[in-house]
């Protein structure tokens, strides 16, 4: 069944439209309800206009248009005046930035009539217009350049559809021409000239024209200049670069060009401060754009290969100066000894006296400097002879210590602190390779906090800046945390630290791990602290008997060494005192002693010594001993003031402090020898000795991380720690690993 006819209630479509045009619209008197009859077609029709809704009408490619450009110009003296008219219309609505012209002086800008401003950027003048048609007429001017019966100009064309030139310039029957475009009239009128042209829109069109007057030929002046050249020779391993830097003050005339002669097998690399230059045989010309400047400044820098480890340092001359004067510098590029030999009227003077420009030149170490001044009857020389030493590395850092402390959670989480004693000389960061899982959670640079980055290789702890930096040693500490896994009843584990990219000289670790855990087979790349002879370990043993840092340095002496103090008269210790132990074969070993006075000497071999002590302003000292290797001996060395150069010999037992291991500076406990035990690697077992008590780094990280852990972490508040250490480590990961079972 089909229908011709659709039938839609007039009224609800009427309504409909009301409540479409908003609520703030006023309320209309409703027709009588009814219907309204459309055909099938046209409804069809009105559905079709519904989706497809009217496209919005395109823009234009370009906001503005300039259609037309009348250019009327006249010559005034030495310059170019005139107006500039442009037609366009603007094509967008609101208002539109258009660039009018360029390389002209604007003097006035007006908009039908009325001023406007302008907007210049790079060099190009721009307005700001509204929509719609506008004619803008410019009051502008040019420079114009006059020579011996010519005159020329740039003119920039503005880049309209159309440009037109009318010219005015001096003289009946002038010959003109126009590069690029077309001269369509000229005529001549009450002795001027005017020039109709076409040029091509957006290209600068160079006018020239030639008149019947005839400049009066000028007899040029004498040309007298004084030139005064500031050189530095850059010997390096295969060639040598001279830089001259030349002043030339001009006393009388206008010289349009200077001559330099250049030393044979050179060659120039780069020349500044002249409009051209040509080089032909040996000779470099520099040509000026502005002869009449009475003071000009060149840099002359070439270069020559070199075989040899002699050469002659070249000297630069310009042709026709009436006095010429100089300084050189002479510097080696790497580790070398220049010894220069000059002649010629050369005279040495301190590399300080240098002149400031001369030195800042100067990329290495100075080692010679000389003065001259030219004479008429000698030549400047210089001959220079070398000795080329090699090179050898330097660490741009190294960490004297490393302390480090790990807190193992039951969850298998593990939270470790890492501190170095840092002594740095040119590394701007610290560079942390962290395995997968783990990340920093704070970092600190000489007590100052600092923020890590993270990069595609590792993360990054930003150092202390150059110029900024101690010249002593100081603390950067980082702590950062690793998922792990959780532990079971029992099983195995692993613990791994950073690479960092400086050499760590001594590692030392404690781990400290839940009471509920039972440890042993320990394994890694790590050494049991308690297995590592160390003959200075005063703070380690001084904190370990309970004892301050600030009490009294201790010493402990080993098998097989010689160790003690050097005191004055009043028991004062003595520093970088020498101190010589000489066997009665003939060897010997010397060493100094330290800030604190204290000395040792290793490897000794049990008999007869002899322990010279040598200090400037004290008596030297000999005192012989009697040593046993298996009972090592520490020694107190005591000098006194010389009034004249003479020895004395002291007796063993005047010197001796004790025969067996002990402490040097109190008595010999039980508890001293353990602790040497454990220290020295004399316990029987490998494995490291467990500490029940929590140590003052375990103490301090637990207050460090406790409110910046990201994620909720059970930090062990008792169990029980383990020592290691590792000497020597160079950007590689340490690791330790151990088996456990539950308690």
């Amino acid at each position: 069944m089909s229908y011709k006819n659709l039938v839609l209630p007039f009224a609800c479509c009427f309504v409909f439209s009301l409540f479409a045009a908003g609520q703030d619209t006023p309320a209309l008197p409703l027709p009588d309800p009814g219907n309204v009859t459309l055909t099938l077609a046209e409804y069809n029709h009105l559905i079709e206009l519904a989706a497809h809704p009217p496209k919005n009408p395109e823009l234009a490619p370009l906001p503005f248009s300039i259609q037309h450009a009348d250019l009327k110009l006249r010559v005034e003296k030495d310059a170019i005046r005139g107006t500039v008219e442009l037609d366009g219309e603007v094509l967008r609505k609101g208002i539109s930035k258009v660039p009018l012209t360029s390389g002209m002086t604007i003097l006035d800008a007006r908009l039908n009539g009325k001023g406007v401003p302008l907007i210049q950027e790079n060099g190009t003048h721009a307005a700001l217009l509204p929509s719609g048609e506008f004619s803008i007429a410019l009051d502008a001017g040019l420079p114009l350049r006059i020579e011996a019966g010519r005159a020329s100009f740039t003119l920039p064309a503005p880049a309209a559809g159309s440009v037109q030139v009318s010219l005015v310039i001096p003289g009946d029957h002038s010959f003109a021409n126009v590069t690029p475009g077309l001269i369509t009239g000229r005529k001549s009128e009450s002795g001027h000239t005017v020039i109709e042209a076409t040029l091509v829109p957006g290209q600068p069109a160079n006018f020239w024209w030639a008149t019947r007057e005839v400049a009066a030929p000028v007899v040029p002046r004498e040309t007298r200049f004084l030139s005064d050249t500031k050189t530095i020779v850059s010997v390096s391993e295969a060639e040598m670069r001279i830089a001259v830097l030349a002043d030339v003050t001009v006393v009388q005339g206008e010289p349009s060009q200077f001559q330099v002669m250049l030393p044979a097998g050179y060659e120039i690399t780069g020349v500044t401060g002249f409009d051209a230059s040509e080089t032909q045989s040996g000779v470099l010309t520099l040509k000026l754009n502005a002869p009449g400047q009475r003071s000009h400044q060149f840099l002359i820098s070439m270069e020559r290969s070199i075989n040899d480890a002699k050469a002659e340092a070249p000297f630069l001359s310009f042709k026709g100066a009436q006095r010429e004067t100089g300084e050189v510098l002479v510097e080696g590029a790497g580790t070398m000894e220049i010894t220069a030999k000059e002649a010629g009227g050369l005279k040495r003077m301190d590399v300080k006296e240098a002149n400031p420009y001369l030195r800042s030149m100067a990329r290495f170490p100075a080692q010679a400097a000389f003065r001259y001044h030219r004479q008429p009857n000698e030549t400047p020389s210089l001959a220079l002879a070398w000795v080329r030493f090699p090179d050898s590395g330097v660490l741009a850092a190294v960490a004297e210590s490393a302390q480090v402390t790990t807190l193992v959670t039951s969850e298998g989480k593990s939270l470790t602190e890492i501190k170095l004693t840092l002594k740095n000389q040119a590394q701007p960061f610290l560079k942390v390779g962290l395995a997968p899982g783990a990340s920093i959670l704070s970092a600190e640079v000489a007590g100052e906090r600092v923020k890590p980055v993270q990069g595609a290789d590792g993360s990054r702890i930003p150092l202390l800046r150059p110029g900024f930096r101690p010249t002593e040693s100081y603390a950067v500490s980082f702590v950062f945390m690793h998922s792990g896994a959780p532990f079971a009843k029992k099983g195995g584990a692993e613990l791994s630290l950073p690479s960092m990219d400086i050499p760590i000289n001594l590692l030392s670790w404690e781990v400290f791990l839940p009471e509920q855990y039972k440890v042993k087979d320990f394994g890694g790349d790590v050494i049991a602290a308690n297995r590592v002879p160390a003959p200075f370990r005063e703070d380690e043993y001084a904190m370990r008997r309970g004892e301050s840092r600030d009490s009294e340095a201790r010493m402990m002496a080993m098998p097989g060494q010689i160790g003690g103090y050097v005191s004055d008269p009043s028991a004062a210790r003595v520093a970088n005192a020498r101190v010589t132990i000489s066997s009665s074969d003939g060897s010997s070993q010397s060493v100094s002693s330290d800030s604190s006075g204290r000395f040792v000497v290793g490897s000794m071999p049990s008999g007869r010594f002899k322990a010279k002590v040598e200090m400037p302003g004290c008596r030297t000292s000999i005192f012989e001993l009697n040593y046993d290797a298996s009972q090592p001996s520490l020694y107190s060395f005591p000098l006194s003031v010389a009034n004249t150069n003479e020895t004395i010999e002291v007796s063993t037992e005047a010197a001796q402090i004790q025969a067996a291991p002990s402490v040097l500076g109190g008595p010999l406990h039980t508890t001293d020898l353990t602790l040497y035990g454990q220290m020295n690697g004399n316990l029987p077992s490998a494995a490291p000795v467990a500490q029940q008590s929590v140590s003052a780094n375990v103490l301090n990280l637990q207050k460090r991380v406790a409110g910046v852990l990201p994620v909720p972490v059970d930090v062990p508040r008792a169990g029980t720690s383990f020592a290691f250490v590792r000497p020597l480590v160079l950007d590689e990961d340490t690791k330790v690993t151990f088996s456990y079972k539950s308690r």
